[in-house]
């Protein structure tokens, strides 16, 4: 039985002094690297500190950093002491981290520099969590310094069993109400992640993956995981640019780079108006570009194959209730297939189902449901939400979607009206309940509308209660002193809400009059 902690064991024994982990932020003229066996000493300091600490198998850690090989330390030390992971968005808020902290019932947290404002607030109001370790920077007088607190703890592994059904991680989503929900994974779910990334991608000790999304998410974490599983190192960038992107593949000599949507375009906007040139970087070491974590437009990967004709290109779905992407992709031999999400993944099953649960024929549009050994366990606490998406060992994923006569799957719309802009959800119900609050404001409605960067932009259409005025921009400013910055409207725009007989708003309308521009 090997788990996710024991392949960086393996490979600190096999690999002692190949390096495993690179972190570069070009804006600080900043790098850093670790080989396997730092790497498994470090995250082995974690886990010993934890462990002496109080922390026991089961127990829950609260994880709220920025990218950085110490977040990775971290996540493998947590991991080590068989107590359950708990990674925060690092956009969320303090009042989200409240929320999260009390779910969870978590006792200790590892928190980054940049989030000590955040829990300053709220950290007395917690009813379990106690004990803080905070990397860099200055620390409050209630939080212990990472690297201090740690350098004390031997580098020997701590003698913690871990069974592939232990539970070892919460990651928090959002549902359709915008409260954040708790999925559970266990070390098989996380072992399934790298499996099928492997299976997909075929990485070897000669791969360097650039990971630039954030490590929080079940995304490009787990594709690094197919690394992982054969000793292929990663290499953090911190800071996002198309000449950083193409930069760090030159100078690191990156191999794999998974990309949102609006990166790969502004890679492409860059070359195209000559503010980068292709030939100043030696690109031949990149060898594949895949996409995910929202819709990808075919037009946009057309235009790449044009660009980079000699790169492999895959798409990739999933989701955190899938232990990240990979239950559906493409593949990278089916190019010609751009603009399909693709067939089931290695080791994974899928099929198109009806309101009944029965599966539809090629062609008919219903849910998509997946079945493999990825699927959560549960949503954690809510018995009710887990039963209406897991039905005998499907996981329902409230996505709409179509299969062609070759087995291909197409998504068509969502069952949910979230909205995914630059791969970040944003659910409408949590941003109209602010605006609610707003006292000149009747009625509103919010929906995403196609953007060519983003894949989609949220837009606020709002009702005016009688008599009243406000501009786009005290709106907008509005929505910033209540809301995460990702999750405040792009474009605001007064008109009625359509709502059926039953009181509900009639999105759809919206949706097909704005996508329009009418």
């Amino acid at each position: 039985m090997i788990t996710i902690p024991e392949m960086l064991a393996r490979n600190a024994r096999n690999y002692p002094d190949d390096c495993a982990l690179v972190e570069i932020k070009p804006s600080l003229n900043y790098r850093r690297e670790i080989t396997w066996k730092v790497f498994d000493e470090e995250a082995n300091r974690v886990a010993n500190m934890l462990l002496a600490s109080g922390v026991n198998k089961g127990d829950k850690v609260i994880h709220w950093m920025v990218n950085s090989i110490d977040w990775l330390i971290a996540y493998f030390g947590i991991l080590r002491t068989g107590a359950w992971v708990v990674p925060l968005n690092f956009r969320f808020t303090e009042q989200d981290f409240k929320y999260c902290a009390d779910i969870s019932g978590a006792k200790n947290a590892i928190i980054g520099e940049e989030f000590f404002g955040r829990i300053d607030s709220v950290h007395g109001q917690l009813r379990q969590l106690k004990k803080y370790i905070g990397v860099g920077g200055k620390t409050p007088d209630y939080i212990k310094d990472f690297h201090s607190a740690i350098a004390q703890f031997p580098v020997t592994a701590p003698a913690v069993q871990l069974k592939e059904d232990d539970n070892c991680s919460l990651y928090f989503t959002s549902g359709t109400t915008g409260t954040p929900k708790p999925i559970l994974l266990t070390h098989s779910n996380l072992k399934c992640a790298a499996i099928t990334e492997y299976a997909h991608h075929h990485q070897t000790r000669d791969d360097n993956f650039i990971l630039i999304p954030p490590l929080y998410h079940t995304g490009s974490k787990m594709h690094w995981f197919g690394s992982l599983i054969v000793g292929g190192k990663a290499t953090l960038l911190g800071d996002v640019s198309p000449k950083n992107v193409l930069e760090v593949v030159h100078k690191e000599r990156g191999t794999i780079v998974w990309l949102l949507v609006p990166w790969a375009h502004d890679i492409l906007v860059a070359l195209e108006k000559g503010d980068l040139k292709k030939e100043d970087y030696d690109l031949n070491c990149w060898r594949l570009m895949h996409i995910g974590a929202q819709p990808v437009p075919p037009a946009l990967i057309k235009q790449w194959k044009q660009v980079f004709p000699d790169m492999q290109y895959d798409t990739n779905y999933g989701l955190s209730e899938s232990s990240g992407p990979g239950c559906v992709h493409l593949g990278i031999e089916n190019e010609r297939k751009v603009g399909a999400i693709g067939v089931p993944g290695f080791n994974w099953e899928a099929k198109i189902v009806d309101e009944k649960g029965d599966t539809m024929g090629k062609g008919e549009i219903g849910e998509l449901a997946v079945k493999g050994d990825g699927v959560m366990k549960e949503y954690y606490r809510n018995p009710e939400k887990t039963r209406e998406t897991l039905k005998d060992g499907w996981l329902y994923t409230g996505d709409m979607a179509t299969m062609d006569d070759e087995g291909f799957i197409y998504l068509v719309d969502r069952k949910k009206d979230v909205i995914i802009t630059g791969g970040e959800n944003i659910y409408p119900v949590e941003v109209e309940d602010a605006l609610h609050n707003h006292t000149k404001i009747y009625d509103v409605a919010v929906i995403g509308i196609p953007d060519d960067r983003l894949g989609e932009i949220a837009v606020a259409i709002i009702d005016l209660k009688q008599g009243e005025n406000i501009t786009e921009i005290e709106v907008i400013d509005f929505c910033k002193d209540c809301l995460a910055k990702h999750k405040v409207p792009r474009k605001i725009i007064f008109d009625k809400i359509p709502r059926n007989p039953t009181g509900k708003i009639e999105k759809p309308r919206l949706r097909d009059k704005y996508s329009k521009g009418s």
